[in-house]
């Protein structure tokens, strides 16, 4: 047999199947010669970041354990040209290649590999430019409508409804840094409650006094 490869299959919903894949996959490494090492198969979305089975591909191409990855089309592998690349360059480094059946062979220790790698670099910048374009279109258009980007003052759904928990933590004695940890928020944030708390109760404050004081609720005579 010849050089070692991993089947990698993926879909991206639970109603599709992985079967067409590798059973297409298994065919193909029979006729190019492949010894297959093991077959790694996953329902996640393209453009999810935690992928166990791909990690789990990669981690035998750093182990030097295959000498390539087998995928039915690029698209099944990468999350998005940058990812592709980012990717492949990870695999030259451990002498691993990345077949796609459709043709397509990314060896970068080949002319036509490193060719191939240098127009997806190219492709993936454009895209970069693409979406830094509309981003900023899309930036300036907000604000010719008058639009106010960021987050609006109020806008602390997350903190605002910890508000409670955090300051009954605090009313322990803990810490602010310890409370964050708990609650899932940054000492800052934690410090941000405690100083909207202070501001609201001295306003209550401040309207209590007034209702208490009987000057405060009557005009002062006129002098005619």
């Amino acid at each position: 047999m010849g050089q070692r490869a991993a089947l990698y299959c993926r879909v991206s919903t639970a109603d599709q199947s992985c079967k067409r894949q590798e059973r297409d996959l298994a065919a193909f490494a029979v006729r190019a010669g492949y010894k297959v090492v093991g077959t790694y198969k996953e329902t996640a979305s393209g453009m999810r970041l935690d992928r166990v089975e791909r990690r789990r591909v990669m981690a035998l191409a750093q182990w030097r354990e295959i000498d390539a990855v087998l995928v039915t089309e690029l698209s099944c592998w990468g999350r998005s040209t940058t990812d592709l690349l980012a990717t492949l360059k990870e695999l030259e480094t451990r002498r691993v290649s990345l077949v796609a059946l459709n043709g397509m062979a990314f060896d970068l220790a080949t002319p036509h590999g490193r060719m191939m790698a240098t127009l997806l670099a190219g492709i993936a910048e454009f895209e970069r430019e693409l979406i830094q374009t509309r981003i900023r279109s899309g930036i300036a258009a907000a604000k010719a409508r008058g639009k106010r980007l960021g987050r609006q003052p109020g806008q602390r759904p997350k903190s605002d409804r910890m508000a409670p928990k955090v300051l009954a933590l605090l009313a322990q004695g803990r810490s602010y840094r310890l409370v964050g940890r708990e609650v899932g928020l940054s000492k800052n944030t934690v410090a941000g409650i405690v100083k909207r708390n202070r501001s609201t109760a001295a306003r209550g404050s401040l309207s209590a006094a007034d209702e208490s004081d009987p000057a405060s609720r009557t005009s002062a005579p006129c002098n005619r």
